[in-house]
């Protein structure tokens, strides 16, 4: 996201049949040919809250049912008196297309807000990227100018938003680069287990992923936030608003959702309070797209004739 995030929440999906250890888990196998004209196509239960989710994305969801978006999930089910229900597969490459897309799950728990391949909902949190280090390092970290930044090795997943801030302050030669698609054959925790193990010095990740697993760990760590940067490079963007995903054409279902997230959205902050997930304000309206819009804008009234 990004591994989950890390911009889009979408690096898409590779289906899935027995990829879980746990063999007591039922794990739904996908028929690639299903939606096809003329094959099977599943028919939506009105009673049914149905979620597309990844089967082993902590802190996010998993085939249990352990993670934040699924305790979320449950709560507007029960709030809506739906029966709770999953489609899982990994966010990877296609991950809409054979989800939400081919119509065998009608909510996706998580996304950007601005996200057009979708309709979103009012945003039920804002996060941000943050730096992850152990407190035994002694480390003052608290923008990209901190001199401890320049003592050690940065972990940070290549072309993430961090990325920007951290090439225009010179310290790519700092910098051990992981890879934006997700590996299938590392756990989500994979930046902060290393800055545990001390194969590198600070990690720089989405503050989902920082804040839980730091919660996790018996070593302690420090986590903080990275300041907003995209007023200096848009590309560089920290804070993002997340919302709840459905089919543009599902205005009815959106509408159900919108009225839970208002109804319930201290139960749904205490809950990303006990998995440790960094919130802040949700800033309304706000969009990538349109900050790069002003940008331009701006620099086209600077520019002198």
């Amino acid at each position: 996201m990004m591994n989950k995030l890390l911009v889009s929440l979408f690096i898409g999906s590779v289906m899935i049949g027995t990829a879980i250890a746990d063999d007591t888990i039922d794990v739904p196998v996908i028929n690639p040919d299903e939606g096809r004209i003329g094959e099977v196509r599943r028919v939506e239960d009105p009673t049914e809250f149905k979620v597309c989710a990844d089967p082993d994305n902590m802190p996010y969801s998993n085939a249990r049912q352990e993670g934040f978006e699924d305790k979320i999930a449950a709560l507007i089910a029960q709030d809506l008196g739906k029966k709770l229900s999953f489609q899982y597969a990994y966010y990877r490459q296609g991950f809409l297309r054979n989800t939400l897309n081919a119509n065998r799950c009608d909510v996706v728990m998580s996304t950007t807000s601005d996200n057009d391949t979708m309709l979103t909902s009012t945003p039920y949190y804002r996060s941000t990227h943050v730096w992850v280090y152990r407190k035994d390092k002694g480390y003052n970290i608290t923008n990209w100018d901190s001199p401890d930044l320049r003592k050690g090795i940065i972990g940070i997943v290549g072309q993430s938003p961090a990325s920007r801030p951290l090439a225009d302050h010179d310290l790519m030669g700092n910098a051990r680069p992981y890879r934006l698609q997700r590996d299938l054959h590392l756990p989500p925790s994979f930046l902060v287990d290393d800055v545990v193990k001390g194969d590198i010095d600070v990690a720089v990740v989405w503050g989902p992923i920082g804040g839980y697993f730091a919660k996790q760990s018996k070593t302690p760590l420090s986590v903080v936030q990275i300041p907003e940067y995209e007023n200096i490079n848009v590309k560089g963007k920290e804070n993002w608003n997340i919302s709840i995903g459905v089919r543009r054409k599902d205005k009815e279902r959106m509408a159900m959702i919108n009225d839970v997230i208002k109804r319930r959205q201290a139960d749904i902050d205490k809950i990303l309070d006990e998995y440790a997930i960094p919130h802040i304000p949700v800033v309304l309206g706000d969009s990538i797209e349109k900050k790069a819009r002003e940008k331009v804008q701006g620099e086209k009234v600077d520019k002198p004739m």
